[in-house]
């Protein structure tokens, strides 16, 4: 194996990008930028039937957003089927692999018999040269799909860098198909030519991953390719307990960045989900680059928990620049048809209470855009009590300097004036002027206010 570190990512552009494949990017990144390697984006587009140029478009869109720079790629494997068809015709000619012509239904046949003898559903060889064994007449009708000769004894073993020794019996695997009838190849062999060609030294995926590693040490080794080291992390746990997935309860990375997380966040938590650097919980990518070696990753399923990322982002939100997280707040409110401009002046009073800049966005909306108080809010707070004290209020701050030390000046001098409670006027200000009851400090919400808006919102009571 090459001195180099090399990793990749390989997602297939069937779907999004969910969490699962994002964790294994950013752990495969993380040790390549650790060590001083490469990091490779590989597109395993060979399904063609489900892979669509939207499903590449959003891979990219989520990698730039996490930053998840590579140094090759994006590499795409219907590109290279030339490739894989002379490393096929090369096995065949070393008998290391063949044509077999068995049909779909001839399959079915066959499994429903082993099952009804109790035993193991697999391919019988039939198709298989062996010396002595007279083969049938290849059928006119049926186009071969090749299969590569798996060898029948022995053990395929390897040190697994997150599972330790994995060893599995080649009587347990049988003759898998490495190119489909229509010249396409499958995962597993693809897969394999592409890592040696790419000359990747370590190979981070999920452990679902596991049973196929035998099959592609077994045609690395027919190749006399060197052979990766692979490293199987554990799956992510939704709240059922299931494993996320495409097709079951996973969200898209891109969908995140669109609810209002960061990309610091979310980098941050998918690296605990699954490793550990002592207790540290908060830390930054040059942090997690500087810690990353491979070590101390979990053997155990992680369970995703979106109360311990909403902490996360709630962290980095509040330590965000306030230019960047102006445009991110505007970008959010643009989404719902509101023109913002100079949001900074406003995010600093709400940040720390939101843990999301969807939630900024809903406090900084109201800025911008009407509010609709509801009429259960109207009747709990702009109470028959309080309404003759809202003429007075307006008045008051008609007259007065717009600053925080007027606007509760004017407030105290209301509720003297009609002997009232703070709590009584103020839960009426913020739901006829913020659309809400409950706000931070009344004065410091209506001074970042135009004056007249707050004028004319009160007038509606």
């Amino acid at each position: 194996m090459t001195n180099k570190i090399r990793t990749r990512i390989a997602p297939s552009p069937t779907g999004f990008l969910h969490l699962g494949t994002a964790r294994t990017a950013l752990y495969s990144w993380a040790f390549a930028r650790h060590f001083g390697g490469e990091f490779v984006l590989r597109i395993e587009d060979t399904d063609v039937a489900r892979s669509t140029q939207d499903s590449v478009d959003q891979i990219l869109a989520s990698m730039k957003w996490l930053g998840l720079d590579y140094d090759e790629g994006p590499i795409y494997q219907m590109q290279r089927l030339d490739r894989y068809r002379a490393v096929i015709d090369q096995l065949i000619a070393e008998g290391k692999a063949y044509r077999c012509y068995t049909t779909p239904a001839e399959l079915d046949v066959m499994r429903d018999a082993q099952k009804a003898r109790g035993e193991k559903t697999h391919y019988d060889g039939r198709w298989r040269p062996e010396p002595g064994k007279q083969l049938p007449v290849p059928p006119v009708d049926v186009q071969a799909v090749i299969r590569f000769a798996n060898p029948k004894d022995g053990v395929v073993t390897w040190d697994d860098l997150c599972k330790g020794p994995i060893s599995i019996a080649n009587r347990e695997i049988d003759d898998l198909i490495i190119m489909r009838a229509d010249g396409v190849p499958t995962y597993n062999f693809a897969v394999v030519v592409d890592d040696w060609d790419m000359r990747i030294s370590h190979v981070f995926r999920g452990d679902e991953h596991v049973n196929n590693t035998p099959w592609q040490i077994n045609i690395f080794n027919a190749l006399g390719a060197p052979l990766p080291l692979f490293g199987h992390v554990p799956v992510i746990l939704g709240d059922d307990g299931q494993k996320l997935s495409k097709r079951r309860g996973a969200v898209s990375v891109t969908a995140y960045e669109e609810n209002g997380f960061l990309p610091e966040a979310m980098l941050n938590y998918l690296a605990r989900l699954g490793w550990s650097h002592g207790d540290e919980e908060l830390f930054s990518r040059e942090q997690l680059v500087t810690w990353f070696d491979g070590s101390h990753l979990s053997k155990s399923p992680a369970q995703w928990d979106a109360a311990k990322l909403g902490w996360v982002n709630a962290h980095y939100l509040k330590t965000l620049a306030d230019d960047r997280l102006a445009e991110l707040v505007t970008a959010q409110l643009q989404r719902r048809g509101i023109v913002a401009t100079d949001v900074a002046r406003v995010t600093g009073l709400f940040k720390d209470r939101c843990s999301t800049t969807v939630e900024l966005a809903d406090w900084v909306a109201m800025y911008y855009a009407d509010v609709h108080p509801t009429a259960d809010d109207l009747a709990a707070h702009v109470t028959e009590l309080v309404k003759p004290a809202l003429p007075t209020l307006r008045d008051k701050l008609f007259a007065a300097e717009w600053n925080k030390a007027a606007i509760a000046a004017a407030i105290k001098e209301t509720l003297a004036a009609h002997g009232l409670k703070m709590p009584q006027l103020a839960h009426a200000i913020r739901v006829l002027v913020c659309g809400r009851p409950q706000t931070p400090s009344i004065d410091a919400v209506l001074e970042l206010f135009p004056k007249q808006t707050v004028l004319t919102r009160l007038q509606r009571a």
